[in-house]
């Protein structure tokens, strides 16, 4: 759950930084959300959760 709201928050800051420096139009943010939510319905989600949960464990087991 926590990486779930950590990258939810991080996807936003992204998506704020963009729509302010003019590189991603309000519109194409609305469909990169809708895309997110439907891909979230399909049955691929729990393959992406994995995979994004893999990802997080190797980067938080790297040492600088």
């Amino acid at each position: 759950m926590a990486i779930s709201i950590s990258l939810v928050l991080l996807l936003l800051l992204l998506a704020v930084l963009f729509l302010r420096n003019g590189g991603l139009k309000p519109s194409h943010a609305i469909v990169c959300a809708m895309l997110g939510f439907f891909l979230a319905g399909t049955s691929m989600a729990p393959t992406i959760q994995e995979g994004l949960t893999a990802t997080a464990n190797v980067v938080s087991g790297l040492q600088p």
